[in-house]
């Protein structure tokens, strides 16, 4: 039997610089556009070749794709379309990223925040061959006063461009395109979807722009009609075409310091000047032949602290749970390092914080990188507002409420330079035991998800049983069973 054909694109992933990414197109364009007709079809099919689909096509990648795993379906069917187009797992991460902020906005927005953790296989890139943290927390805003639902500054555009940049194959702009289209033409609402309005509606339809955009005839939309956004779909093409950084000290951001005050929820170019994702070094944890990492978040340490007392004790899922909400509570603390707070005593807290939502998404290219988020607009649909004219909802402040726990983690072995599992967890106070139980039994097992994790957990998780790079057919994808997302393993024909 011949082997199987994995999905390579030639060559090893490594960061580029959104410059030397435009000087390329630049200067491919102007050689096409400068030559007659035959120097084009000569230029491209020595690009590209003569037959079959072309890079950024759909069906460009033959054989192993990868495995992405969403809360909401439709964005798992555009992380698959990516990587099957040729890209890795950041692009498929950055495009899932920005279509979730159009098919689930109760739990992801471009007003929201996150934290992923990214591992690139290759020794020889930025982070040779280590995962690396981004971290794009929504601050609250400080710049301007006034309003009766005090806003975050949105993060999630400048957090999913800073991971795209440093890891990124395609370009970015047709990644954006996939989330414009999706808000312009409308989408199927979800069960999920459906699930969050109903929960919400009362509040939610308060705000005139959110009861238009959610609602028909004052009642909630209900799975399967459709979500149109054309306020929405016009930010997006406008990052898209003049860039990330003018929602943050350009055009939009002015537009986004005029239109905020208007709903109530005034957020300041200062602030979305200022606002910055960071590269922090992740908190890393031992375990078996690996060792797995998570962001220097509340979520994070919350599920290291877990991850640690199931290793003592892997039926204990009780004392991982209460490791894990003591571990947050002292990293919201302040006044320890990471090391101090996983290795040193912890008090349980009185009582147990009303932690916002949040929701996770993963991908896995055949080149074994790998990317894992947790993303959230701080509360569900974050402060219910709607900026007029740009179709997006502000997230909460998280000095109004506790900050969520963004409980992502991703296991290795250095050794080898190889993928071995991920997995994130939401649920609210249950997120950071979800994502260790996840990764405990994904690691043992081998498989995705065994078993669901404790409630009031949910996670979704991808593993490769005999790591990636290496053996593409032990990986599988899996959501949580009692939830509505998708998971979809790309594994060839047999």
């Amino acid at each position: 039997m011949a082997p199987k054909t994995r999905g390579k694109t030639g060559g090893h992933l490594r960061p580029r610089t959104p410059l030397a990414r435009a000087r390329l197109s630049v200067s491919l364009v102007l050689v096409l556009l400068t030559a007659g007709c035959s120097m084009f079809s000569s230029v491209s099919s020595a690009l590209f070749g003569s037959g079959g689909p072309k890079p950024g096509q759909a069906g460009y990648v033959k054989g192993f794709l990868g495995d992405v795993v969403a809360d909401e379906p439709q964005a798992a069917l555009i992380g698959k379309q990516v990587l099957s187009e040729g890209g890795d797992a950041a692009d498929a991460a950055t495009a899932m990223a920005f279509s979730l902020a159009v098919t689930l906005p109760s739990r992801a927005g471009l007003g929201g925040g996150g934290a992923c953790i990214a591992f690139i296989a290759d020794r020889d890139t930025a982070a040779h061959g280590i995962p690396e943290a981004v971290v794009f927390v929504s601050p609250p805003v400080r710049s301007v006063a006034g309003g009766d639902r005090p806003a975050a500054v949105p993060m999630l555009p400048r957090g999913m461009f800073l991971l795209h940049a440093r890891y990124g194959r395609l370009p970015i702009e047709p990644l954006l395109s996939k989330a414009e289209q999706l808000a312009r033409a409308g989408v199927p609402v979800s069960r999920a979807l459906a699930k969050d309005l109903a929960l919400v509606a009362g509040p939610l339809f308060g705000d005139p722009a959110a009861r238009a955009t959610f609602g028909r005839g004052g009642v909630p939309l209900a799975e399967g009609q459709g979500l149109v956004q054309p306020d929405l779909a016009a930010t997006l093409a406008e990052l898209r075409v003049t860039g990330i950084g003018d929602m943050y000290q350009g055009v939009l951001a002015h537009r986004i310091e005029q239109a905020s005050p208007l709903a109530g929820v005034p957020i300041g170019f200062a602030d979305l000047r200022a606002a910055m994702p960071t590269l922090p070094t992740p908190v890393f944890v031992p375990y078996g032949d690996d060792r797995v990492a998570f962001p220097p978040t509340e979520g994070g340490l919350a599920a290291a602290a877990a991850l640690i007392s199931l290793r003592n004790q892997p039926a204990d899922t009780q004392s991982a749970y209460a490791r894990g909400l003591a571990a947050a509570g002292r990293w919201r603390a302040g006044g320890a390092n990471s090391d101090q707070i996983l290795n040193g005593e912890l008090a349980m807290p009185a009582t147990t914080p009303l932690y916002p939502a949040s929701t996770t998404f993963a991908t896995l290219d055949p080149d074994g990188n790998a990317v894992i988020c947790a993303v959230t607009m701080n509360n569900l649909f974050g402060t219910g507002r709607t900026l007029p004219g740009l179709g997006f909802i502000a997230a909460a402040s998280p000095a109004m409420v506790t900050p969520p726990l963004l409980a992502v983690g991703l296991a290795w072995n250095e050794s080898r330079h190889a993928f071995h599992a991920e997995a994130g967890g939401s649920g609210q106070a249950g997120a950071g035991l979800a994502a260790a139980v996840a990764l405990m039994d994904a690691i043992h097992s081998g498989q995705p998800m065994p078993s669901p994790v404790p409630d009031p957990g949910r996670a979704n998780a991808i593993v490769c049983a005999r790591y990636l790079p290496g053996s593409e057919s032990s990986c599988y994808g899996a959501g949580d069973p009692r939830e509505f997302g998708l998971a979809i393993n790309g594994q060839p024909a047999q």
